[in-house]
């Protein structure tokens, strides 16, 4: 399909029959005139009084238990950049598409006409009592990052940062498995991540508490080696500048196991993918365009894993396979926050579905005769109908142990 005809397809795709991708349906019956009086006036006292007094009834009487708000301010929309609030809109809606269609979960899309920290917060904080959850979106780092602290301390339901975990958690659940693929443990593995963003030091946080060395790892932003020699780094940079002489991304990548790229397109040449060790590990999830193609890497090295953010080819790291079923977990368990130990149990329970045989059903969905745990398949496909049973359940688990 040329560009021009996917960019008319999703153009009518969004517009017609009805503008847009989410629509609000009543739950309840309203057909006569009783359950009228039951809806509104004077049925709904009832369980306003209810919830006066003691406001954890909101989870009986309300959708409160199955609502998460997904908060943009399109200071970061996909790789398209600060194009505002507005802008940000279709992204937000069909976030709200998918945390439905995978894991039954309601959305109101909030396009928030704010830039600042203290804005966006005051916002999000005011709106809060109507959700069971806040899913932020698209936000700039390093702003994301305080956004998303002060309100997990301001807030009593959980609050997450898709960019930075939801991506986090599938980098790790693959990662595991190619390096179980390639004979390489975590905790050895020289990680090169290019991209110092939400996305990238979230990853390497979470890599991190799954059992990588931090000395281990080499950290590479726009400006080169993110290193103690430097002057320009900010205080989320900092704690993973490094007392090295590596200056460039090739420094860096020479006898890499692992490269994680979540920076932009064509940064990444095949000398250094050859440069890297024996049986590397390569992440290139720059989106559309990749920091490097998987048919240059695969003809630079004949013995790597490759990984994608693209559905066109083989394992692609794709954030659906994550945001959905943790909030699920999240929401059923009516959890407070979303820890560090509820991350790590999806991506140990990601990891392990893969590893799993492929249903029928699978197969059939994506037209393949085999799928199988291998280089080609080191993450479940999102159509898994295992992932809505696996993944919540490992984050209820998580929940339950923490407390």
């Amino acid at each position: 399909m040329s560009k021009a005809d996917l960019k008319k397809q999703a153009l009518d795709y969004h517009r017609l029959p009805k503008p847009g991708k989410l629509s609000v349906e009543s739950s309840k019956p309203c057909a006569t005139q009783n359950e009228l009086s039951l809806a509104y006036s004077p049925g709904v006292a009832d369980p306003v009084r209810e919830i006066a007094k003691n406001p954890k009834t909101a989870y009986d009487y309300t959708n409160k238990g199955n609502l998460v708000a997904v908060v943009s301010n399109g200071t970061a929309i996909l790789g398209l950049g600060n194009l505002g609030p507005l802008a940000s809109k279709p992204v937000m809606e069909g976030k709200g598409v998918l945390f439905k269609r995978f894991a039954g979960v309601d959305v109101y899309d909030i396009e928030v006409n704010a830039t600042t920290v203290k804005d966006v917060v005051r916002v999000v904080e005011a709106i809060a009592p109507t959700f069971g959850g806040i899913n932020l979106e698209d936000i700039a780092a390093p702003e994301c990052f305080e956004i998303e602290a002060q309100l997990k301390k301001k807030l009593d339901i959980p609050v997450f940062h898709d960019d930075q975990h939801g991506t986090a958690v599938i980098i790790c659940a693959g990662l595991l498995n190619a390096l179980q693929l390639q004979g390489k443990k975590l905790a050895d593995a020289k990680i090169v991540c290019l991209g110092a963003g939400a996305a990238g030091l979230s990853s390497m946080n979470l890599l991190v508490a799954m059992g990588a060395k931090k000395a281990n790892i080499t950290l590479v932003d726009s400006k080169g080696v993110v290193s103690k020699s430097r002057a320009d780094l900010n205080k989320y940079k900092k704690p993973w500048a490094r007392t090295t002489e590596l200056k460039t991304l090739a420094d860096a990548m020479d006898g890499a196991d692992v490269f994680i790229g979540v920076s932009g397109p064509n940064l990444v040449s095949p000398a250094m993918v050859k440069s890297m060790a024996a049986k590397p590990v390569v992440f290139a999830l720059a989106n559309p365009d990749p920091e490097i193609t998987p048919e240059k890497a695969h003809k630079a090295r004949k013995d790597l894993i490759m990984a994608t953010g693209r559905s066109d080819y083989p394992n692609q790291v794709n954030n659906v396979l994550g945001f959905p079923y943790i909030f699920r977990g999240a929401l059923d368990a009516r959890a407070r926050a979303i820890t560090q130990d509820m991350l790590i149990a999806a991506a140990k329970a990601l990891a392990e579905l893969a590893r799993e045989k492929v249903p029928a059903s699978v197969l059939k969905a994506y037209k393949a005769k085999k799928m199988e745990f291998g280089p080609d398949y080191i993450l479940p496909k999102p159509f898994d109908p295992r992932l809505i049973e696996r993944i919540p359940a490992a984050i209820i688990k998580a929940v339950k142990k923490g407390k």
